[in-house]
């Protein structure tokens, strides 16, 4: 999966807004690595299941997660970041 273009929905946007510092700098460098290495171990890529089916999650950290999904041509689009009770 190479990566060109990280896109936001305003759910994404305004979960970010909310988040401690801290967790907004962790996300911040979780989406440069995201772009230079999808694949990278500490991201743990992987394809959700279910009524999320359509979506992707990476780790932020032990607590907290981005979902995503891709939209064509190299772009994904970040659709909510939060601890792991944003799945439901």
């Amino acid at each position: 999966m190479k990566i060109k273009t990280i896109r936001y929905n305003k759910e994404f946007l305004e979960r970010f807004s909310k988040l401690p510092e801290e967790i907004k700098n962790k996300s911040l460098k979780t989406e440069f690595l995201l772009k230079e290495n999808a694949f990278h171990p500490s991201l743990r890529l992987h394809k959700l299941h279910g009524k999320l089916a359509e979506y992707w999650s990476i780790s932020v950290d032990q607590k907290y997660r981005i979902i995503f999904k891709p939209v064509g041509d190299g772009a994904i689009l970040f659709i909510s970041v939060g601890k792991h009770s944003i799945y439901g």
